[in-house]
């Protein structure tokens, strides 16, 4: 057996090397991702164009997700196979696996085109006429992302595996650039008629086009590299027997599974947000201001985290093990509840300076910022989940984290059942909330019995205090902005932007200060890590 596909060149190059490859290239990828959002907004509003959208792009937009993205099990599985193996039966692996693979995803395909309205009506039964025929005809056009979701997939693992790491990660900016450059032309030749009756449907579809335009050329980008990598081209193979498809296949097909169910919670929420006017619109536009922070800071605590609690996982270990779960818990809340602070009290001036132009006016920033606030409520909780289910893996215990993630849809759906008609949209949001406190709860039950006790009344005071600072810190930021507003004015966006930026900076210094005074060791270890990512310092010495 051979060193592996890229051994040869790895050794030359630096995990902090290929680390910082990854991060300027989605940092990247993330800026034309928010241009895109910023199109869509302006062009569609909070309207019917997006509400279907929404709505059609669930299903494509999943498999995309789980099955296209990096750290996905496409991903994953075709890297650890390629990397024990000789380039020279790359190739012919690759290949094979593609057609697999293909196969099954292009009749996926043609069940979405075929059956699109029956999709449509069982994810969202409460369309209007109008937004239902829209999402109909956008799920017929992007379903072909179903097939080109594996295709990238596949793309991304052979490349990392060849020790290409630039063009994977910069290579979803294809997707945003297309939906961009369609919109800009739609825009060029109807101009503010955009939006008039006779011409919906023409916008409907042009960014249902560009979505699918967009994978198009991604995996054109993708396949282009892999060619020139000597990792395959676009040979159909059918021999099953050629050695390692069946170990892609064994991780690809449980971890696609076990992927998978963590998606059901979406398709509830998205179930019971199409009996709420421009419900899905909203959410997706603020879930979007979400998922861009919270994404990076949970590298930052999860990546550098899950190795250490796997070293402490023996019972002799356990009393260290309980400290880094507290660090986990604890990092998590120092990270996590300034953003909640700030999600709060800013929200509405948040919402104006990311969307509002265009199409997308004040009455639009108005439903979307309460949505903001209610994400911001849960992002402790979100984020405090995943690092007690990394303990469950650490302690191998993967059976655990299932069989409450089964509970948990069935409580979703009853917490949806009865937030969604008092609440409207942001009822949604916190019946997602109530589960992640569910399963808090319940996970630190289990490791309090099976780790034979733990400080909870210890953690959960720290826990308290610097939440009674987030309160503090928001109402700070709250009273900058509403000074601002009152004595300055925000009536151009040059004024939101400064009326913001001082906001978020007097939040940020009010929290770090008075945390400070807690005299948390976390609370030193946190900035060491900022500071770590600036290239200044050291982490966990």
């Amino acid at each position: 057996m051979g060193y592996g596909v890229a051994n040869d060149k790895k050794t030359s190059r630096s995990l902090a090397g290929i680390a910082g490859i990854v991060a300027v290239a989605t940092l990247i990828s993330k800026i034309f991702g928010l241009v895109r959002e910023q199109a869509i907004a302006a062009a569609f509003g909070i309207g019917p164009v997006v509400n279907a959208y929404a709505f059609a792009y669930v299903v494509p937009g999943f498999l995309l997700i789980l099955l296209g993205g990096i750290n996905g099990p496409f991903h994953s599985a075709l890297i650890s196979v390629l990397a024990k193996r000789d380039k020279e039966e790359a190739a012919p692996l690759v290949e094979t696996v593609t057609t697999l693979v293909s196969g099954f995803l292009l009749l996926v395909t043609i069940i979405l085109i075929v059956w699109a309205d029956v999709c449509i009506d069982l994810l969202a039964p409460g369309l209007t006429a109008d937004v239902r025929a829209m999402a109909i005809q956008q799920l017929q056009i992007m379903a072909p992302l179903a097939l080109l979701a594996g295709l990238i997939g596949i793309g991304f693992g052979t490349l990392n595996a060849a020790d290409q790491y630039w063009l994977p990660g910069i290579s979803p900016l294809f997707s945003s650039l297309a939906v961009i450059v369609g919109l800009g032309i739609l825009f060029w030749v109807l101009g503010d008629q955009i939006n008039a009756p006779q011409y919906i449907h023409l916008g409907s579809m042009v960014l249902a086009g560009g979505t699918l335009l967009g994978a198009i050329l991604q995996w054109l980008a993708q396949l282009w590299a892999q060619w020139q990598a000597g990792m395959g081209t676009l040979r159909l193979r059918f021999d099953w027997r050629i050695p390692g498809v069946m170990d892609v296949m064994k991780v690809m097909a449980p971890a696609t599974l076990s992927s998978g169910m963590l998606h059901i919670n979406v398709y509830t929420d998205l179930f019971f947000a199409s009996y709420i006017e421009n419900a899905a619109a909203a959410m997706r536009y603020a879930n979007f201001i979400v998922l861009t922070p919270l994404g990076i800071i949970s590298n930052m605590i999860l990546v550098p985290l899950m190795p250490v609690f796997s070293h402490l996982a023996d019972p002799e270990n356990w009393p260290e093990l309980k400290q880094r779960i507290r660090q986990g818990l604890l990092l998590t809340a120092l990270s996590m509840l300034p953003l909640t602070a700030m999600f709060i009290a800013l929200a509405f001036p948040m919402v104006q300076v990311i969307y509002e132009r265009g199409a997308f006016k004040a009455a639009a920033s108005g439903e979307v910022a309460p949505v903001l606030m209610a994400y911001g409520v849960g992002m402790f909780f979100y984020l405090g989940r995943d690092v007690l289910v990394r303990v469950f893996y650490a302690l191998g215990d993967g059976e655990t984290p299932f069989r409450v993630s089964i509970l948990n849809i069935f409580l979703n759906g009853l917490l949806d059942f009865f937030f969604y008609k008092p609440f409207s949209t942001p009822g949604l949001v916190f019946a997602t909330i109530g589960v992640n406190m569910f399963s808090m709860l319940i996970f630190l039950w289990i490791l309090n019995r099976r780790l034979r006790g733990l400080p909870l009344k210890e953690w959960g005071l720290a826990l308290l205090q610097l939440a009674a600072i987030s309160v503090v810190s928001g109402v700070g930021s709250w009273g900058v902005s509403w000074l601002w507003k009152t004595i300055i004015g925000d009536g151009n966006l040059l004024l939101q932007v400064l009326e913001l930026g001082l906001a978020v900076t007097v939040s940020l210094g009010l929290f770090i200060i008075l945390a400070m005074q807690l005299k948390l060791p976390e609370v030193k270890i946190f900035l060491d890590r900022i500071a770590q990512k600036l290239g200044r310092k050291k982490l966990l010495k």
